[in-house]
């Protein structure tokens, strides 16, 4: 017994000097963790406390009861939500404007990145830069009411077609107009700020490597694609797990002052289904229950993309 004892004592004390250790590092840098304690306290009060809230997607939710005092109904509401007849409407048209920004929208910031770095001039640089920029900077309402004072019937670009003599095209009516209308606003108003992380990224790329490259021969072209690519890929393929994770979120504010009766069929999508359903129909249960399907199918992507892409290029969120 007395043998057991010195043994367990043995074995305790390296454990019991990790612990130490530990404590140490943490007391030693204890300013980093007050500046992370800001943020750990929003995400805990404003994302985490909040999910309790996710119960009233199982239950016909009464507010005089509350959350609690409201009875149970399993998933009825998600059997409603699919067995309606907007489901697949919804689906399609949430995914086919997530999709279709994701392939026009995700490269066309690294390729801004790869050229506006191949500037020499800083004064043009700097100028180039504030171009592409400053769109980033407008409010989605201004862009909003830009967008209609451009292709109403009225707008500018009809007065242009009837000035080459073609007739006029109603693009806020007609549901073919609200994809390439809602991308092409999104792309304008967003490249140039999204490329801002890639010049970062591009900034850390050693000169030694491209001296290295030019002597080798290469020419510019060969060093974009042999040095700079490689330099900015993981960050290229964390921002699109991130894109993907969030594919089913897709602007909700831009998507909803762009409808119009007539070209609502395309419009709809989940995020302004479940603002009609909840806040304006007042069906908070349905409307709940529709946003945490919507939830689970973005955890499920990411999961899947990130797997995905550590096992194609070793690069992931964890």
């Amino acid at each position: 017994m007395e043998v057991a004892r010195k043994t367990n004592h043995v074995i305790d004390l390296p454990i019991q000097r990790k612990k130490e250790i530990k404590l140490r590092k943490i007391l030693s840098n204890y300013q980093l963790y007050l500046f992370l304690l800001p943020a750990l306290v929003y995400f805990i009060v404003f994302h985490y406390v909040p999910m309790y809230g996710i119960l009233i997607a199982f239950k016909d939710f009464v507010a005089t009861k509350g959350i609690l005092g409201s009875p149970w109904v399993g998933f009825k509401h998600f059997e409603r939500f699919f067995e309606s007849y907007q489901f697949w409407s919804l689906i399609k048209n949430t995914l086919g404007l997530s999709v279709i920004q994701l392939i026009v929208g995700f490269p066309l910031p690294i390729f801004l990145a790869l050229m506006m770095n191949q500037i020499r001039s800083d004064k043009y640089k700097r100028f180039v830069q504030t171009v592409v920029y400053a769109p980033h900077f407008i409010s989605v309402v201004v862009l909003a009411g830009m967008i209609y004072v451009f292709f109403s019937n009225n707008g500018l670009i009809n007065n242009l077609i009837l000035i080459f003599g073609g007739d006029p095209i109603s693009f806020m009516a007609k549901p073919d107009w609200f994809k390439p209308l809602y991308i092409a606003s999104g792309v304008w108003q967003e490249t140039g700020w999204a490329a801002i992380i890639y010049l970062a990224a591009l900034a850390g790329v050693s000169p030694e490597l491209h001296e290295a490259a030019v002597m080798d021969g290469a020419n510019k072209w060969q060093r974009i694609f042999h040095v700079d690519i490689p330099a900015i890929m993981p960050t290229a393929v964390i921002l699109l797990i991130l894109n993907v994770g969030n594919i089913m979120n897709i602007g909700f504010e831009k998507a909803y002052l762009l409808q119009t009766p007539m070209n609502q069929p395309a419009a709809e999508i989940i995020p302004t289904y479940v603002y009609k359903m909840g806040l304006q129909q007042a069906q908070y249960s349905f409307a709940a229950a529709v946003g945490l399907f919507n939830s689970v199918i973005n955890l499920v992507l990411l999961v899947l993309v990130n797997k995905f892409a550590k096992k194609l290029s070793g690069t992931g969120l964890w």
